[in-house]
This record gives structure tokens, C-alpha cells and sequence, in this order.
């Protein structure tokens, strides 16, 4: 039965009804169609008309800012901290409108963050970045913060509080992407395994049911195991090694959440069960084993570059803060899909496959470009060019 109903609303998706859900109505209404459908929404998904549409902050700039990090132990949350460090900051710092960030780090524990996220605004933060939360843990954190004034932000993942401004991909859409490319890969018949991220985090879980409606597009694809990757690449490697231990029946191909691709990969190829297809995000380790074997995959899929989804959390925090108006609690963007050919123009064959970094997509593919996120702002302005 749930796979059948998997199916029906993988077809309903594939159709794109365009029912839309409330508070979208101020789109475009390509985008509202395309990332805010109901039928491949994650129903938890908050997309009512912002709570900072008519927000202006106590102070001008430069501005204090606050990331309340949930993690640092995997290359996505390196990478993202390495283009805020040393991109980010020193050009807003520049431009006169940022005077510093302050880092915390909660190591995955939701009362360790409460605590960050308020010693934040205590400290005079005037906004907050959060990155991949638990989606109802730090709700009356977030009202805190707003009864002081102080905006929240949550990049890759979004939060259920009305107060929180949320930005990602619409990861249901990009599961259901991988999902799909996977049983196509597989002519629509065999045996996958699927590795989640976080389980309990949005993001995670939101890829993940979509990933399960994509591969329930064919009926003859059986998904015989799942494990929790965790989104870092040793711990991705350890469970898989485990569940090919322990399941040594016939597998066709693995579906995984980055960053653990190369984590899989390697487990894959140490316990000699041959070439396997393996879901590549945006390792560049994992891309460059594909740049150098086109036919292993068909397709890879880009779901949550991290230079590009601090970015993009960014230029809508400086938004906000510029007074420019958040129509919408979530700011959705497309997944990016790349081809063979798409890869080679971007890396050759000389290429790292011990590689740790990330492939970065940019801004106008990723969404921080003016030209699209203009539409989600009730007074769209360069924020750059920002006077107070």
C-alpha cells in the first residue's frame, strides 16, 4: 500500500497540478508552480507570507551576525564555513555592512544550541544563521530572538517556527530527482539501498521521502535496506560496510544523501561487490571518480552546494535586514542536475579523487542572483549597494 501511494504521488508530480500553497500567491507563479506544488511539498514545510515583511532592524550597519552552527564534523559544513570565513566576510566587511560573525557550535545537541542561539542575542547579534536544525527543537529559541528583534535564519532545512526565514532547495523535488535517475539507471528493476542523512532533520528527511517516491516510480525497484549516513563520509562508510556484511544478496545501486558519497563509494569498492551505482551529489572526490568513468551514472544532482547555500542565506539575511521584505517564510530554489558533459567543463581528468571539496554551482543557478531572488522580496534592491 505505501508504495502505491509513493506512486501516486510521484505521478501527481510529474503532472505538476499547479495547486499551490498558501502564502505563495505573490510569486511567480512559474516558481510557485515548480518548488511550492502541494503534491511535492514536505507537508512541514513553512510557506506562509513572512513574519518580517515589515521588518527594520534597530540599527543600521555594520551588523552583527550570529551562526549558530549544529555541526562541524563533515566536509559540506567545512566547505560552507570556508566561504564564509574567507569570501563572506571579508567583502561585506568591505562594503561597510558586516562588523563580525560569531561562530558557536552545538556537535548535534538541540539544548546546547537553545542555549547558543540566546547567548547570541544577549550578546547583540542582530540576526542569526542556523544551519540543518531539528525543524521543531528550537522554536522558542527563535521567538526569543524575534520578541528582541532579532531575526532567524535557517539555511538547508527549515524550522516551523512563523519567526524563522528558511532557504533550501525544495529537497522533496530533489529526492524525487535521485530517486527517479536511480531506477532509470537501473532499466526500473533491482534491489537499492538507501543512505540517509540526519534522520530527525529536515533536510534528511525531506530528500528521503522524496528519494522513496522516485524509486516507487517503477514497481519493479525494492529498496532492501536503509542506514543513516549521517552525512559524513567515515560514518557513511562504516554503516554500508556493515550492511554489505551482514547482507551479502544481490544490490544494484545505492541511493545517498551527501556528503557521504565518497564514504560509500570506498565501502563499495573494499568489500569487491563490484561497480555498483552510487547517487554523486557534490563531492569533488565522488565527481571526479564519475569525470573519469562516464558510464558509471547517468545523472548527478545538486541539492545543497554549500558555498552556494550560505551564500544564498546570506544575501536574504542582508535583505531582511536592509528592510527589502521576505514575502514567505521558505525561499525555495531548483535542484541542479548535471550531465556527463556538464561535468567535464568544469573539471578535467587530471582531477583529485581523494578530493574533500565541493563543486560550486553559482549564483545564477543557485538562486542568489538578483534576477531571481528579487521576486521573493516585497522591495528588491541590490544589497550590496545598500545606504542606510
Amino acid at each position: 500500500m505505501l508504495r502505491k501511494l509513493l506512486c501516486a504521488a510521484a505521478l501527481i508530480a510529474v503532472a505538476v497540478t499547479g495547486v499551490h500553497a498558501e502564502g505563495v500567491d505573490e510569486l511567480n507563479p512559474d516558481v510557485a508552480k515548480r518548488l511550492y506544488n502541494k503534491d511535492m511539498l514536505d507537508p512541514m514545510q513553512p510557506v506562509g507570507p513572512s513574519k518580517w515583511r515589515d521588518f527594520k532592524p534597530k540599527k543600521g550597519p555594520p551588523w552583527k551576525i550570529g551562526y549558530a552552527s549544529s555541526y562541524a564534523g563533515n566536509t559540506w559544513r567545512a566547505a560552507a564555513m570556508d566561504e564564509l570565513q574567507n569570501v563572506i566576510v571579508p567583502e561585506w566587511q568591505k562594503l561597510g555592512l558586516l562588523s563580525e560573525v560569531v561562530v558557536t557550535q552545538s556537535n548535534l545537541n538541540d539544548s546546547t544550541q537553545i542555549q547558543q542561539i540566546r547567548q547570541l542575542v544577549d550578546q547583540g547579534a542582530d540576526a542569526i544563521i542556523l544551519c540543518c536544525s531539528n525543524p521543531t527543537a528550537l522554536n522558542a529559541s527563535v521567538k526569543y530572538a524575534a520578541d528582541k528583534g532579532v531575526p532567524v535564519f535557517s539555511m538547508t532545512g527549515y524550522l516551523t517556527s512563523e519567526y524563522a526565514v528558511n532557504s533550501s532547495v525544495n529537497y522533496q523535488v530533489g529526492g524525487y530527482e535521485i530517486g527517479k535517475a536511480m531506477a532509470e539507471q537501473l532499466g526500473g528493476k533491482g534491489n537499492v539501498l538507501v543512505v540517509e542523512g540526519i534522520p530527525g532533520t529536515s533536510g534528511s528527511d525531506s530528500q528521503n521521502r522524496g528519494v522513496l517516491a522516485g524509486l516507487a516510480t517503477a514497481p519493479d525497484i525494492k529498496v532492501v535496506g536503509s542506514v543513516a549516513g549521517m552525512w559524513t563520509d567515515q560514518v557513511a562508510q562504516g554503516e554500508v560496510q556493515k550492511w554489505l556484511a551482514t547482507n551479502p544478496g544481490k544490490l544494484d545501486g545505492i541511493v545517498v544523501q551527501s556528503a557521504a558519497e565518497m564514504g560509500v563509494l570506498r565501502a563499495v569498492q573494499q568489500a569487491g561487490r563490484g561497480e555498483i551505482p552510487v547517487a554523486i551529489g557534490g563531492e569533488l572526490g565522488a565527481l571526479c571518480y564519475w569525470r573519469k568513468n562516464p558510464n558509471y551514472i547517468n545523472a548527478s544532482y545538486q541539492l545543497w552546494p554549500p558555498a552556494d547555500d550560505i551564500q544564498l542565506m546570506w544575501h536574504i539575511m542582508m535583505r531582511t535586514l536592509q528592510g527589502q521584505g521576505p514575502k514567505v517564510q521558505s525561499i525555495l530554489v531548483d535542484p541542479v542536475k548535471l550531465t556527463h558533459e556538464d561535468l567535464t567543463k568544469v573539471m578535467d581528468e587530471n582531477c583529485n579523487l581523494d578530493s574533500a571539496e565541493w563543486l560550486k554551482v553559482g549564483a545564477k543557478r543557485w538562486g542568489y542572483d538578483p534576477s531571481y531572488l528579487d521576486d521573493f522580496f516585497l522591495r528588491p534592491a541590490d544589497p550590496r549597494a545598500f545606504k542606510p
